[in-house]
């Protein structure tokens, strides 16, 4: 079992009903509407509750920030690779993560993948935050929602992708193509590198294209959540236009092909 904490993981998780709950503990200290609302949910859901000290819940939780409510769950389930590359219908817009190692700045990616409408998130195995309580409290519940895979070779997987006619693209400062010049309206997969050092080089090599996001100050790039943020906004906002009906937006893509390969980039 896992320790899920925080208002918004365990209200989502509830919600969500992809989990299977232990019980719930709520501190006694707090009573407000919002944590009653959970309570609600979790025995309508037929789930124990209980009520401890807030100290047990800071024991818990190893750390204060809980909120007052913890839930004991069982682990997220992920998907394989296969399941990511079935086909849904409509363009696939992928958020793939080259060993990002922050839990913070896991779950903040993973709640901009889910407010950006990402069908699905490719997370490595080793080298990389784990999905932990850290990382969903961040995420905000968003981990509840989104369709997440963990690969042992991101490499591998990525040149999967692209056998399915599914451009990769990476972002990297060095990148020879700004982020909002290229067309998002297809089927891509956006791979974000680690802090600090970025794609690491043969993931950098396998992708299609590298784009940049243009700054005007004096540092060289975002933090990796902030960038991913930027990119897949961008690319939710070209899709909505695309969406619509002719004639109702100005922001319509650049171009509705699909952009050429740069040279020297991808296989």
């Amino acid at each position: 079992m896992q320790t899920l904490y925080g208002l918004h993981p365990v209200e989502e998780a509830l919600k969500a009903g992809k989990r299977r709950f232990d019980h719930v503990i709520v501190a006694r200290e707090r009573r407000d509407e919002r944590l009653e609302a959970i309570v609600s949910l979790a025995k309508e859901l037929k789930i124990r509750v209980r009520t401890e000290p807030r100290e047990t819940l800071t024991d818990m939780a190893h750390t204060a920030a809980h909120q007052g409510v913890v839930a004991i769950v069982r682990p997220q389930q992920f998907l394989s690779i296969e399941d990511v590359l079935e086909p849904t219908g409509s363009p696939r817009l992928v958020l793939a993560l080259d060993g990002v190692e922050d839990p913070q700045n896991l779950g903040a990616l993973l709640r901009s993948a889910d407010g950006a409408g990402v069908d699905a998130v490719i997370m490595t195995e080793r080298r990389a935050a784990p999905l932990s309580a850290v990382a969903a409290k961040a995420a905000a519940g968003a981990t509840e929602h989104l369709r997440i895979a963990r690969v042992v070779n991101l490499v591998r997987s990525l040149e999967e992708l692209k056998r399915k006619n599914i451009w990769v693209i990476g972002l990297d400062e060095r990148g020879s193509m700004d982020y909002d010049q290229f067309n998002f309206s297809g089927d891509c997969a956006l791979v974000m590198g680690r802090e600090g050092d970025g794609l690491h080089d043969l993931v950098r090599k396998t992708c299609d294209h590298l784009l940049r996001i243009p700054m005007a100050g004096g540092v060289s790039s975002l933090n990796v959540s902030a960038a991913a943020s930027v990119v897949l906004f961008e690319a939710a906002r070209q899709r909505r236009a695309k969406a619509r009906p002719a004639g109702n937006s100005d922001d319509s893509p650049k171009s509705a092909s699909k952009p050429k390969k740069l040279k020297g980039l991808g296989s």
